[in-house]
């Protein structure tokens, strides 16, 4: 790479952040923040006796770029699952058929290979543990964390980070634009859903005809209930691992209560909508909040793309307006495609 490449900031290290660093690869020097240990974002794996288990998004729809990509990429590993979703009510009815014939991939070793693999086949700095709190319009953007150190100088800036944090980092930026106050208010708007998820482990198998179930109507206290034994290499034979999205309004008022009290309360509804009493006494259980877990509407792309003459460009689930693997992925490709445009 020769000393007059692009050099780009990607704020976040999720799916749409990885997916902008991929598609910009040899064309810039590509610098990573993420503001935890760790990359991948909602497309979190976790390993306990035995068993993984994906407890924030579940698989990679095969649907744009995901269908040629994730085949090109680091295959090893990468499986469908089979059995499809259903449907449930407020009622505890289940109803077959929703998801039609759509593949659902994902990994052996979890979901959070997928940006893993993205990142491997870059170049890119990847700098964990930065939280970055303010940047600045020069002749192109400066960065500097929450405890203002310098992060450097870029000529391109992505932003990944969920719409209400990235509304916040473009109202504090140093940038004499009228255009700023416009981006405020328009990512600031995006309404989010809050989502707590109870794992439930149980030492003997399930025999149910689908892989997941999804609630149609509002009216429940579950609002994703999913198998982790359909997929392939992620729970050992004759055990059951369910992955327990609990609705919005009852995630919303019980966020941060202790994980024994939400499995609890999950375990029960579980068995009431299974009707398996056994339900309700998983052998051991684990939980995770997501205050921001996906976005309900989009954003105005138009006004977004106003804003890359000056080197600033957004992406995520959230510019797409539905909180999809696939999409944050297409929104993190096409960023990156249009700074290589610029180089």
């Amino acid at each position: 790479m020769g000393e007059a490449a692009m050099n780009v900031a990607i704020v976040g290290a999720g799916v749409a952040g990885a997916g902008a660093a991929y598609a910009l690869d040899d064309a810039a020097d590509v610098t990573v923040f993420e503001k935890v240990s760790s990359v991948g974002g909602r497309t979190a794996t976790r390993r306990r006796d035995g068993c993984r288990y994906d407890y924030g998004a579940n698989y990679c729809k095969d649907e744009g770029s995901a269908g040629d990509l994730l085949p090109e990429l680091d295959a090893s590993g990468l499986v469908d699952i089979n059995a499809p979703v259903w449907t449930f009510d407020g009622a505890n009815e289940i109803h077959e058929g929703h998801d039609g014939d759509e593949r659902k991939w994902t990994y052996r070793d979890g979901i959070e290979q997928l940006p893993h693999r993205l990142f491997e086949r870059t170049d890119v700095t990847i700098e964990t543990d930065t939280r970055i709190g303010g940047i600045e319009r020069t002749d192109g953007w400066r960065l500097e964390n929450v405890d203002g150190d310098d992060c450097g100088n870029f000529d391109a800036l992505v932003c990944t980070p969920p719409a209400p944090q990235t509304a916040e980092l473009v109202a504090s930026a140093g940038w004499e634009n009228d255009l700023r106050e416009e981006l405020v208010e328009s990512i600031g708007a995006v309404p989010y859903r809050t989502t707590v998820t109870a794992v439930l482990h149980y030492p003997f198998a399930l025999d149910r005809p689908y892989y997941a179930l999804v609630n149609t109507d509002g009216e429940h206290e579950i609002g994703w209930l999913s198998r982790e034994e359909c997929k392939p290499g992620h729970v050992p034979e004759g055990e059951s691992v369910l992955i327990v999205q609990l609705a919005p309004d009852w995630s919303a008022e019980r966020y941060g209560e202790p994980t024994d009290e939400i499995a609890a309360a999950a375990a029960d509804s579980v068995a009431e909508l299974l009707d398996d009493e056994r339900l309700a006494a998983p052998d051991w259980v684990d939980s995770k909040g997501w205050r921001l877990a996906q976005p309900d509407d989009g954003v105005d792309t138009e006004l977004l793309a106003r804003a890359e003459a000056d080197g600033l460009f957004f992406a995520g689930d959230w510019v797409a307006g539905e909180g999809r693997i696939h999409l944050a992925l297409d929104s993190g490709l096409d960023a990156g495609e249009r700074i290589r445009e610029r180089a």
